[in-house]
Order: C-alpha cells, then structure tokens, then sequence
C-alpha cells in the first residue's frame, strides 16, 4: 500500500509529485511511506513509521539538478532538468551502487547540468560554515542551528585558526539573499556543514568538505581533526561519487513511469 503523505499547502510540489510516485511505484501489501521534506507533520509521523517498522522514502530537491524557483512560491522552470532524490529511510543517500555504465551521468552532461570534477583548490584561506535549516539540524543534531554553529565553530578552533565565513540559507531579507556561494569558494579551503547540500555544490567546486555522518557527501568528508589538510580525493573517486548520485535522483517523468522504482531497487540490492 503506497501512503503519500500530504503537506495541506496546495503550492507545496508534493502535489506534482506524489501522483507520479503512485503511477509509478509498485504497489505491495505492506505499507509503503513517502515523505516530502520535513514539514508539516512529517517528522512525527516518521518517527512513527521508525517505531512500527515500516518502510519509508523521503522525497527532496535533487543533488544534480536545475534549481527550482523557491520564492514567493516553489516552481519548477525546466522539468525534463529538475531532479529530486528519493532516498530510503533516511534524508541523503548514504549507501549506493557506482554503475559501470555513464548513461545517467552523461544524460546530464547533455542537458548542461554542472556534474565535472575540476580538482581541487589549493590556495583557499577561508572556512565556510553553512548549515542546515534549523528545522534539518535539529532533527540530525537534536539542537538548534545557533547551537550547532557555535558548537562548530569552537570544534574548527581547536584545529585553526584560519577565518570562518558564516554563510545560512539564503531566504528573502537575509543577508545573503540574492548571493552566490560561488563567490565564496572562490577564497575557500573547506566547507564544514551537518547536511547542507551546499556540499555537493562545493565539491564541484573545488572546495573539500566536512559533513556529517549521514550528508551524502560523507563518503568524501574529512574530519574536523584534519581541517587544515581537508581530505581530496582523486578522481576516480570523485567520478564515481558523482555516479552514484545521478543514480539516486529522478525528473518528475522517470517517477511516473517507473524508472526511479526500477533504479532504486537496484541500487538497494
């Protein structure tokens, strides 16, 4: 039995989404829970799917995709380029399969997505710290997003004593609304974030990162400990990281049609 679990904001994307997931997706006589983000009621009701055993799927923006207008509402400009991840039990995909094939990696390489690895910067002086929402951080770090940035930064000062660039979330009216973090990598020798995708961004921007344990881009995080030589690693590394991503994230076309069902129950085996 699919369950969609519906956010009651009618321009939530949810509501373009969940009709695909369940045209898409195989029926079972299970439950079967979809989440879209963590809102509304959401994290009580996965704790409680937690609780009973059953298995749940979380539905977000994509790691490689077209950013989607966000404000005054969310809107998808482009949706043969807008991806999102659907990932089991968790918010990030921390367990998957490197194909040997290129197909999806080189599908997005058509469509003009950013998926190169360009190395590493070498010259950075500045730390990035950007988290989560409050709303991500205290579910991951059970404290406020003011707790862990100081809780973060006193961590980074027992290692460095390089500038920390506090950078949140861009929303209107703050500070780093109609910004770009690409400015910032630019002088950049990390980025240190809970599960912010900036991560991702960072990556393909030169700039090494720390995560926490559950980002998805742990597999390629360095420590605290270590953040004055930040772990970089190779090529071959980065390019089938960047592989297992495009395999973990979906148009809106391939959830309908079962292409992101097929998919992931490949990358679960």
């Amino acid at each position: 039995m699919i369950i969609t679990h519906k956010i009651a904001w009618n321009k939530c994307l949810s509501h373009l989404i969940w009709p695909a997931i369940e045209k898409g997706w195989k029926d079972e006589d299970r439950p079967i829970h979809f989440f879209w983000g963590l809102a509304g009621k959401n994290i009580p009701e996965i704790r409680q799917c937690v609780e009973n055993g059953e298995e749940w799927w979380y539905v977000d923006t994509g790691y490689l995709s077209e950013q989607i207008v966000r404000y005054p509402e969310p809107k998808i400009v482009d949706y043969d380029k807008t991806y999102f991840r659907i990932v089991k039990g968790g918010i990030h995909t921390i367990r998957g399969l490197v194909p040997a094939e290129h197909t999806r990696v080189t599908e997005l390489e058509h469509k003009g997505i950013d998926i190169e690895f360009k190395g590493w910067n070498t010259k950075g002086e500045n730390i990035i710290l950007a988290p989560s929402s409050p709303t991500v951080t205290f579910h991951i770090n059970g404290m406020s997003q003011d707790d862990w940035v100081e809780a973060t930064q006193r961590e980074i000062r027992k290692y460095t004593d390089r500038p920390i660039i506090f950078r949140n979330k861009p929303r209107p009216n703050n500070q780093w609304w109609g910004t770009d973090i690409k400015d910032d990598f630019k002088n950049a020798h990390c980025l240190v974030t809970n599960m912010s995708l900036s991560a991702v961004e960072a990556v393909l921007n030169m700039v090494p990162v720390i995560t926490h344990q559950r980002n998805v881009c742990s597999f390629i995080s360095g420590k605290i400990d270590k953040i004055e030589k930040p772990m970089k690693p190779g090529r071959k590394t980065m390019q089938g990281f960047i592989k297992m991503l495009a395999e973990n994230q979906f148009t809106i076309g391939e959830i309908e049609d079962g292409t992101a069902y097929h998919h992931l129950q490949r990358q679960l085996v």
